[in-house]
């Protein structure tokens, strides 16, 4: 393999990998903004009611 090959593999595992940081930091981010607007949510606790009265 030459020098060229190795530059270009390594090029290739570093920019997947960038992508990969930010996806697993996208998908962080996307659940504590979850967490965060059904703890700032006054309608969350009533969803959960209405819901729970559906099932039964």
């Amino acid at each position: 393999m030459s020098l060229h090959w190795i530059h270009v593999t390594v090029s290739y595992a570093l920019v997947v990998g960038g992508f990969l940081i930010l996806a697993i930091a996208t998908t962080f981010r996307h659940a504590a903004a979850r967490r965060r607007l059904a703890k700032l949510d006054p309608r969350a606790a009533r969803r959960g009611q209405d819901r729970a009265q559906d099932i039964a």
